[in-house]
């Protein structure tokens, strides 16, 4: 899959080219239906898919104060964006310029000139242009191109999905549910990094990994998986500040049961099955061993029966290869 970013140029297609637009964040149910309506465009024209979407994020550029957590960073997107079948991502920077820009002008520079599109795919509530100002029927008005507009994706208890409703749910502990609606498991990637050695001196050696400052994930011990190269081991993590050694920035900690090795510099795959338990203080290191032996036989339980809840999730290989092989 291509990754480009502005002022890169896309290759001329070769073939037809479905662009789905927008901020695809976390590629949860409701996005999978776009791009499910793209890819459906793109096999019966023998076409392929492009993602063309923005950074900063929109919302980010207008309220640079406010908070604006990403459920998913580029590379978790890249990841999603190949596992759904996409043929490539092309980034534009959201910046003045483009913000100014008319709907009629931002469909002739950036969807017919940039990306040569034959067919557009937006969601319901598609906004593009100053002012948002454009709209689904603004591209079919203007562009020369097939328009197809998906509608709103509820999920089975009729709520409307979206990436606001599964960090909140995130921040909660509701890890069960938030997976539900993503319709794969949240999953993190990150480089290894070095702490303090606590845990190897615990009998509890971990892969250190810092999340984004925003990171929604509640502070907790979660029943984990983690991919190495293309192995998936499972695993035990703990998110948080580690109180009972003092109040530290988050650092998401993962200790991985059937491995040995040196996993500094290593960029892993962290997918996350159940929330476990809070992050708690303990008087001292004995009660905090006792404590870690048994949520490292509750992640195993949760583990045992773990299967891919979709066939995205399938296709992300996140789930240890042992149980599906049982």
């Amino acid at each position: 899959m291509l990754l480009l970013r502005q002022p890169q140029t896309p290759p001329d297609p070769a073939v037809p080219r479905v662009v789905m637009i927008g901020n695809f964040d976390g590629f949860h149910r409701g996005h999978q239906a776009v791009a499910q309506a793209a890819l459906n465009v793109a096999d019966s024209s023998n076409g392929v898919v492009w993602l063309l979407t923005f950074d900063p994020h929109p919302r980010a550029f207008f309220s640079p104060t406010g908070a604006h957590n990403a459920l998913a960073s580029p590379a978790v997107e890249a990841r999603l964006a190949a596992a759904i079948g996409l043929a490539g991502i092309y980034t534009m920077n959201f910046d003045k310029a483009l913000s100014s820009q008319t709907p009629q002008a931002f469909i002739a520079d950036n969807i017919v000139a940039r990306m040569q599109a034959d067919c557009v795919v937006v969601g319901h509530d598609f906004r593009f242009g100053q002012g948002r100002a454009g709209s689904a029927e603004t591209l079919r008005e203007h562009g020369g191109f097939r328009v197809v507009e998906v509608d709103a994706f509820a999920d089975e208890g009729g709520q409307t999905v979206s990436s606001t409703r599964i960090r909140s749910l995130l921040s909660k502990g509701h890890l069960a549910e938030a997976n539900g609606i993503l319709g794969h498991r949240y999953f993190v990637i990150g480089t290894v990094e070095h702490g303090e050695k606590r845990g190897r001196e615990l009998g509890y050696p971990t892969a250190n990994i810092a999340l984004d400052a925003g990171s929604a994930l509640a502070h907790g011990i979660y029943a984990t998986t983690v991919k190495v190269g293309e192995t998936v081991y499972p695993s035990v993590a703990s998110y948080g500040r580690r109180p009972t050694f003092g109040d530290k920035p988050p650092l998401l900690e993962v200790h991985l049961f059937d491995y040995s090795g040196d996993l500094y510099g290593q960029q892993l795959e962290v997918a996350f099955h159940s929330y476990l338990r809070p992050e708690l203080k303990f008087d001292g290191v004995d009660a905090l061993i006792a404590q870690m032996d048994k949520d490292s036989e509750m992640a195993r339980a949760a583990l045992a029966s773990a299967q891919p809840l979709s066939q995205l999730d399938q296709a992300l290989g996140l789930v240890h290869a042992n149980v599906l092989a049982a």
